[in-house]
């Protein structure tokens, strides 16, 4: 059975501090981030499925990512958990700490690993991509 892939592309709006960088982006700043994911599966050929002639209902891709990383990121600020902003969340109701550093790089991988944990099991993340600005992106392939 061949496969398809498919995929769907989400925005959001969310700021970090890299502090261990020794340029401007060790201070609070924000990114208008793009992400694409793309799953690849088979084809569902039973006919008595609502999902019939599809890899994965796009809506139910768009509530997996909505509810894993979208809703969880826009308009958050993401800190390492020792970051010398400590203590802002008492002014910012939004702030996520993490254990690595909140990097485009870092924030995809997490992202591959939430998304992949909640497919149905005949599908699977193969590609993601999240650009940080216009031009620049970081990029997962399953296969790396």
């Amino acid at each position: 059975m061949k496969k398809i892939r498919v995929s769907k592309e989400f925005s959001f709006e969310t700021a970090h501090a890299l502090d261990m960088h020794d340029s401007k982006c060790r201070n609070i700043h924000g990114h208008s981030y793009k992400l694409t994911v793309t799953v690849l599966g088979p084809v569902i050929t039973d006919e008595t499925k609502p999902d019939v002639g599809m890899v994965i209902d796009f809506t139910d891709l768009k509530n997996i990512v909505n509810q894993e990383v979208v809703d969880k990121l826009d308009h958050a600020l993401i800190l390492k958990s020792d970051s010398r902003f400590k203590g802002i969340e008492a002014q910012n109701d939004k702030t996520i700490y993490v254990d690595y550093h909140p990097t485009c790089e870092n924030l995809l991988q997490e992202i591959v690993e939430v998304v992949s944990a909640k497919l149905p099991k005949d599908v699977t993340l193969v590609y993601a991509k999240m650009n940080e600005t216009a031009n620049s992106y970081s990029e997962w392939f399953l296969e790396d």
